[in-house]
């Protein structure tokens, strides 16, 4: 028995992963849910003897290098698996093809499914975001919105034009029409400097009665733009994602909605899962995964608000 047991811990130590997560700016709350999720996956990880780190992009002013340094940090640290996002697919493509044909498995979340063969994937987390864009457009819309503002802070970025481009077939297929607002990308993270440029497209075109934006810090900067402007009585505000403000917003009646993809269950589930395919080459049959989207508004409120509390969502 004793030589069985000694076998048995060998095994697990000769396949225990070194898994590397990659994510957004911790400068950006949405990923604070993303850590969440990557700390309480790490666990499961390290009880069967692998280890995870967590890489971030410092900001998003030159996000494609950025990343592509990032993986080619985990390629040189020798880890057995990269779990990413593609948000920028012609610079991540190669850099993720140069891991793969070193052995290097490629699990996805949050963003990038259509790059999965691209890159030998073995599976995706998250949400489909042309699918969450059209019920965000269409719920708008269907609760009286006639021009909406789709405010993009990355421009470029796959995953937020996919956003607009559902939002405006969502909102089209009800009869409102969307206009688009690209930032300029040194405006990510500031507040005064986005709330500044939303309001000046609000004072500029007074049709507009709904802004919805692709993430929970820039939706507390339109809100912020909405007031100072003052149309709060006219103009609807919904977002992609959550933090507490917007759940605080939801809860008392100054925000239309929010439209969660889960973020913790997309990074908890990419990083187990990866650790489980190198450790014992299992996979799921369901390909892709989709963690949302999931409307959040006044119906569901108080729900969504315990889940923030633990960290969750």
């Amino acid at each position: 028995m004793a030589t069985t047991a000694g076998l048995s811990l060998t095994a697990v130590a000769a396949n225990a992963a070194d898994i590397a997560v990659i994510a957004g700016s911790a400068q950006d709350a949405f990923f604070n849910v993303v850590k969440k999720g990557v700390d309480d996956a790490a666990l499961v990880v390290q009880a069967n003897g692998g280890t995870v780190t967590y890489l971030t992009v410092p900001n998003y002013d030159n996000f494609g290098p950025d990343l592509v340094s990032l993986i080619n940090t985990a390629v040189s640290q020798g880890v057995d698996g990269i779990a990413i996002p593609v948000w920028v697919p012609d610079a991540q493509v190669p850099a993720l093809q140069e891991a793969a044909k070193q052995g290097i498995k490629i699990m996805m979340y949050n963003s990038g499914a259509d790059s999965k063969d691209a890159i030998s994937g073995i599976n995706y987390f998250g949400s489909d975001e042309k699918v969450a864009g059209i019920a965000g457009g269409e719920y708008l819309a269907k609760t009286g919105a006639k021009k909406i503002m789709c405010v993009i802070q990355v421009p470029g970025a796959v995953n937020l034009e996919t956003r607009c481009n559902g939002v405006e077939e969502g909102a089209k297929a009800n009869g409102a029409e969307i206009v688009r607002l690209p930032l300029p990308a040194n405006l990510d993270g500031n507040a005064a400097g986005t709330a500044e440029a939303i309001k000046a497209e609000l004072l500029k075109d007074p049709s507009v009665d709904a802004v919805i934006t692709l993430s929970a810090g820039v939706a507390d900067a339109a809100n912020m733009a909405i007031e100072q402007a003052g149309v709060a009585d006219k103009v609807k505000l919904g977002t992609f994602d959550m933090n507490a403000s917007v759940l605080d917003r939801i809860k008392n009646g100054k925000q239309a909605m929010a439209i969660d993809q889960q973020p913790y269950l997309q990074s908890f589930l990419a990083t187990t899962m990866l650790a489980s395919a190198i450790d014992w080459g299992t996979d799921l049959a369901t390909d892709p995964v989709l963690t949302g989207p999931a409307i959040v508004d006044s119906s569901n409120i108080d729900a969504a608000l315990a889940g923030v509390a633990a960290g969750t969502r």
